[in-house]
């Protein structure tokens, strides 16, 4: 069965597929090499407004039998869409509606806060990856902020301390079950210091089953189907924070963490039949984001180090300092081992590359 996935970034997805025994093609913005390992053709494109034409032009000579949107493609709607029809997508891709859905269910989420409330937490209306999210502390800063972003459209939420975490839900439009709980790894700092760059998988705290249960709750009354993620900051409270109906970034881990095949799983939900347990995890397995020091470009070719590393980069490929290289992986029996195996992972590559990444 043909299967073409299309988004930003989908190696993990088109592994995932590939795994499941599916023959996958692929649209993607950056057409890294392992993404190769694992389907038949791929077509790159430069900017998301180009996007849903190579879809287009692709589901035309491919003929696939199933279409996969992941982020930056969830509004593409095509007669072969195995996931979430656009129509009920399009209210969780705006942050504000989907704080409303969470108050009507009675689930705890940030309050939000009037202009020149402080601190706030600042964040786009639209958009994923937590890059461009801030707290503000002063009118000086939200207007340095709102200048930086071209006077995007957001929203101001009250600053909540916590664990940010999420969970892997599947969901059938009425009925879901919850997949893997995860920790989330952000930047920490810099100018993207809320952004994603990784995941643990399990995170099993005493907030963890509340977790669960909102997740489920959360998925189920969503109406979404297959995969989906829910994001929440795990403190003295538990507030959810996002609601994305696609394939999440913690795929990977989830996967190495339980040996549970993802894709089918989705592909099952999608047609209405859900896991009959929730699988288990045999080891932690966590993922790493390494980002370029400086202006830099890739000489040397990393497949080498395969499969310690994922969305290995072409050599020749240039990077802007600050921006994402690759991924790096870490697994074991408990978060300590992950933890010296995933900084002896990043120590090779950083010393191949002649220190010229972080994480």
């Amino acid at each position: 069965m043909k299967v073409l996935v299309a988004g930003f970034a989908t190696r993990h997805i088109a592994q995932s597929a590939h795994a499941a025994g599916y023959e996958v093609y692929s649209v993607d913005h950056f057409c890294d090499q392992d993404l190769g390992f694992y389907v038949r053709e791929s077509r790159s494109f430069d900017e998301l407004g180009d996007l849903e034409g190579v879809v287009v032009e692709m589901c035309e000579r491919v003929s696939p039998d199933l279409v996969i949107v992941s982020s930056g493609a969830e509004l593409i709607g095509t007669k072969e869409l195995c996931g979430t029809p656009p129509e009920r997508v399009e209210r969780f891709l705006d942050k504000i509606s989907t704080h409303g859905f969470f108050e009507e269910l009675g689930i705890p989420v940030p309050g939000l806060l009037p202009p020149g409330t402080y601190p706030a937490m600042i964040k786009p209306r639209k958009g994923s990856g937590g890059w461009r999210n801030a707290i503000v502390n002063n009118d000086a800063e939200f207007i340095e902020w709102d200048g930086k972003f071209g006077e995007l459209p957001y929203l101001a939420e009250e600053v909540v301390a916590g664990v940010p975490s999420s969970v892997c839900c599947l969901g059938t439009g009425s009925s879901a079950m919850a997949v893997a709980v995860n920790r989330q790894i952000l930047r920490g700092g810099g100018e993207a210091a809320f952004g994603f760059s990784g995941s643990v998988t399990p995170f099993w705290n005493d907030a963890a089953p509340l977790m669960v249960r909102y997740a489920e709750r959360i998925a189920s009354a969503s109406g979404c189907v297959g995969t989906i993620g829910i994001d929440f900051m795990t403190g003295d409270t538990v507030h959810a924070i996002e609601v994305n109906p696609r394939f999440q970034a913690t795929l990977d881990t989830i996967e190495m963490a339980t040996g549970f095949n993802l894709f089918g799983a989705h592909v099952g939900a999608c047609h209405g039949t859900l896991p009959s347990r929730r699988p288990a995890c045999r080891q932690v397995a966590a993922r790493k984001i390494l980002f370029a020091e400086k202006d830099m470009e890739i000489s040397r070719n990393l497949v080498r180090f395969s499969p310690l590393i994922a969305d290995i980069p072409w050599p020749g490929t240039s990077f802007e300092e600050g921006q994402a290289v690759l991924s790096v992986y870490g697994w074991g029996p408990g978060e300590e081992a992950v933890e010296a195996m995933l900084d002896k992972h990043i120590r090779i590559v950083q010393q191949y590359m002649g220190g010229r990444l972080y994480g």
